[in-house]
């Protein structure tokens, strides 16, 4: 005999009674009770059939949702915002002090401030001298490493001072009054992360000399590559820095020079940028020079994705 359409049939599902009411599955009353849970939002599986019965009762169980993680949140590492460092440019008054030939064709000349200049190595000024133009230079120490914290250190192309007229516009010689403002430049030494690779033409070797003492105080294990160039021998007047280089662990030191007259036998003829090792992604390469050795440095360093940092020089600096 057929139940009235208002009776309500009884049944057990896990240890729990439940009422059916007529036109309902038991499937139906068990979801609605939050005896079993539903497969809706599952993966791969789509929604199941609608039920029948439209009130939602009190105790309905949520529905059970798997995410899927997106694949390129996975794939596409987070970049931090990249950061721009920027530092007061300081002025400071002097006057040079002395001029002392180095080499042939290599003269140091070192300004005396009434305060000090604060600048790390590597770092550039623009010095001005008494009815002169601006002059970008980088100071640099002695060769033997000696410098007082008011000095102003730099390496520069001349037989005598009267060859540097042309470099500031005027006659360089001691006493004359000299503004400096800085720091400038990209090329400042950054402790740190890899081999350094230090490469220096000619009196560029002035910005490479105050990076590489720096680095053997700051981190005496840090592996360096010094290559060190000039067109003339007689010109390669760095040999007191590079004694004390060595004397600290320093080992890769490479020497060149374009002319074989009176080459010593340590330099190696051609180039400085055919003696500039194999890079690696690792390294961090300062170089100083004329546009030509810089651009052909960079352009080794980009293809081993190596950082680099030019220290260009003044023409005729």
């Amino acid at each position: 005999m057929r139940a009235p359409t208002s009776a309500r049939c009884s049944l057990v599902v896990n240890g729990q009674p439940l009422r059916v009411s007529p036109g309902d599955t038991s499937l139906e009353t068990a979801l609605a009770d939050g005896v079993i849970a539903p497969m809706t939002g599952l993966v791969g599986q789509g929604a199941g059939p609608a039920s029948r019965r439209l009130p939602v009762r009190a105790r309905r169980a949520e529905a059970v949702t798997l995410s899927v993680p997106d694949p390129d949140a996975t794939i596409r590492p987070v970049k931090s915002p990249a950061r721009t460092v920027t530092r007061p440019v300081v002025r400071r008054t002097g006057s040079i002090d002395t001029i002392t030939a180095l080499a042939p064709r290599v003269v140091q000349v070192v300004a005396t401030l009434e305060r000090r200049l604060p600048f790390e190595p590597g770092d550039q000024v623009v010095v001005t001298l008494e009815g002169g133009r601006p002059v970008t230079l980088t100071p640099t120490l002695g060769v033997e490493g000696g410098a007082e914290l008011n000095e102003l250190v730099f390496h520069l192309r001349g037989e005598c001072a009267e060859d540097l007229t042309a470099l500031f516009g005027c006659a360089v010689e001691p006493g004359r009054a000299v503004k400096v403002k800085g720091p400038v430049g990209n090329g400042t030494y950054r402790p740190g992360g890899g081999r350094l690779v230090l490469v220096a033409a000619e009196t560029g070797f002035a910005g490479i000399w105050a990076i590489a003492r720096a680095a053997r105080y700051v981190e005496p294990a840090r592996e360096i590559c010094l290559v060190i160039g000039a067109r003339d021998p007689l010109d390669l007047y760095m040999r007191p820095s590079l004694e004390w280089l060595r004397a600290t662990g320093v080992t890769r030191i490479t020497l060149a020079a374009d002319r074989h007259r009176q080459r010593a036998p340590d330099v190696r003829p051609g180039p400085l940028t055919a003696h500039i090792p194999s890079l690696r992604a690792t390294d961090v390469v300062h170089a100083s020079g004329c546009p030509s050795t810089l651009g052909a440095v960079e352009v080794l360093a980009a293809a081993a994705g190596a950082r680099f940092y030019p220290i260009p020089l003044e023409p005729g600096a």
